[in-house]
């Protein structure tokens, strides 16, 4: 290892000498965020849907109704189709 080299290197790179540095008085750039018209309008959608209630009761006091009365009545049929197809929903 040559010590000699080594100080001619770090004559020429000024390695010695420290420079202070300052702070810069300004900056030159600023954050700018920008929101899509695509993402203005999901928003608004998203603030019409979380103020419609996730329980229809005009559907269920209907429901309650015509149980009461005994004039709900639903096919067997109709409840296996449903099963079916909710069962091969979560499948895909």
């Amino acid at each position: 290892m040559r010590i000699d080299a080594y100080n001619k290197l770090s004559r020429i790179y000024n390695t010695g000498s420290v420079k202070k540095t300052s702070k810069s008085s300004g900056s030159s750039f600023s954050d700018k965020l920008e929101i899509s018209q695509k993402g203005k309008d999901f928003r608004v959608a998203k603030e019409i849907v979380s103020q419609i209630p996730d329980v229809r009761e005009d559907k269920i006091n209907e429901i309650k109704k015509q149980m009461e009365s005994g004039t709900y009545n639903i096919g067997m049929k109709e409840v296996a189709d449903k099963v079916v197809s909710r069962y091969f929903d979560e499948l895909v």
